[in-house]
């Protein structure tokens, strides 16, 4: 595919993957892109700006300062300027500091700037890839809404083998050439989205909930987006960091919080994803002051919540479509199944406890996408962000989609 057209910003910081970036360029330009490289200081130990200057046909940016006559390259106009803003590769320091919003130098000042999806392509050896402080980071830039191509496996500059390479340029030049192609494909589309728990109240300090993280109600979240849509989040309570300002968000605590804000927009969406871990029941009463501890047992008195997915399937129009979410520990697909046809889902992704790699607080998924059609999808144990691609794409197979 071509990349007539597309601007793109190159950044290129201090790894010895940096002199794969030369031929990263070439492929970009070749393909047809107009690529602007930003490097950071330390990137200059492993390639010159003359080189990826001479590739990209433009001058290699460093500094705010163009000159001595204090012309100044202005990250704001480069933020803009851009389609897309890949950073290939990403090292363990400038990771962190687009993880934590610390701007010291023009890369990290335009990663700021920028209003153009973000594309990052870790490259590290083994052992500070797989550490929790670079995996806490690049699970920060995912749920901001980046896109993460993730570190290939091979030998690595230290000696040792293993995950930490930085993605091969064809198959970021692939990844790139895709991400254009599909990320329009949603374009139009109102799309709601429940995610993360409810909290039902006991007293002014306690409450009932679940484990659930928000994880996977983020990725397809982000996703939708990635791809065009219009996206309506209403949330329980999560601990995740959201660039709320991509999405018409909404917070909410209760189940009954959960449905009021949902119906209210439920008739303008084109598509429903109750993918938010509503707690069935919630506490017959609310306690006005917390609950004393006295006797050994405490003896609560439970309600059933409303089945927000199952009330506003009732209402469901005819070209609207609703997928839902099941997770199982016992018959899990003869009760997605079920569920399938009692809320009036189009589509039901079951996740399983069982499975290991799936269900709660984990960045990883496994689900089995039943259809009201009959079709049936499995996938393996992969990142949440790319089962949630695999979920949106299996909309397409929906016969009301349009």
């Amino acid at each position: 595919m071509s990349l007539k057209g597309k601007k793109i910003i190159l950044g290129v910081t201090g790894s010895i993957a940096a002199y794969k970036s030369a031929f990263l360029t070439r492929l970009l330009v070749k393909a047809g892109a107009e690529v602007q490289i930003i490097m950071s200081t330390s990137a200059f130990d492993f390639i010159t700006p003359l080189t990826l200057a001479t590739l990209s046909k433009r001058p290699a940016l460093s500094q705010f300062q163009k000159d001595e006559t204090g012309v100044w390259n202005n990250h704001v106009e480069l933020g803009l300027w851009a389609d897309l803003f890949l950073v290939a590769p990403i090292s363990a320091n400038t990771l962190a500091k687009f993880a934590n919003g610390i701007c010291d130098n023009l890369l990290s000042a335009t990663y700021l700037s920028a209003r153009c999806p973000v594309m990052v392509a870790p490259a590290m050896d083994l052992d500070m890839f797989q550490h929790p402080s670079v995996q806490s980071n690049i699970q920060k830039l995912e749920s901001s809404g980046n896109i993460i191509l993730d570190a290939e496996s091979g030998e690595l500059a230290s000696g040792l083998s293993g995950k930490g390479r930085m993605m091969e340029p064809e198959h970021i030049v692939s990844k790139v050439q895709k991400f254009f192609t599909t990320k329009t494909d949603f374009k139009g589309k109102k799309v709601l989205i429940t995610m993360g728990p409810t909290q039902e109240a006991l007293d002014p300090v306690r409450y009932v909930s679940n484990h659930s993280s928000g994880k996977m109600g983020l990725a397809l979240a982000n996703a939708f987006m990635s791809r065009g849509a219009d996206v309506f989040v209403v949330s329980g309570p999560i601990s995740l960091k959201v660039n709320k300002d991509n999405f018409h968000w909404q917070d909410v605590k209760s189940a009954k919080e959960m449905y009021e804000a949902s119906s209210k927009i439920h008739d303008q969406m084109d598509i429903c994803v109750f993918a938010a871990a509503v707690a069935d029941y919630a506490p017959a009463e609310i306690a006005p002051e917390k609950i004393k501890k006295s006797d050994s047992t405490l003896l609560l008195s439970l309600v059933k919540n409303v089945d927000i997915a199952a009330k506003l399937g009732a209402e469901k129009r005819p070209n609207q479509v609703h997928i839902g979410f099941a997770l199982e520990t016992e018959n899990e697909a003869k009760n997605a199944q079920v569920k399938l046809g009692k809320k009036n889902f189009d589509m039901i992704v079951l996740n399983s406890m069982k499975e290991s790699g799936a269900g709660f607080q984990v960045d990883t998924n496994k689900v089995h996408i039943f259809h009201a059609s009959g079709l049936e999808v499995e996938s393996d144990v992969a990142p949440k962000n790319q089962i949630a691609n695999l979920i949106i794409d299996q909309i397409k197979n929906i016969p009301v989609w349009v």
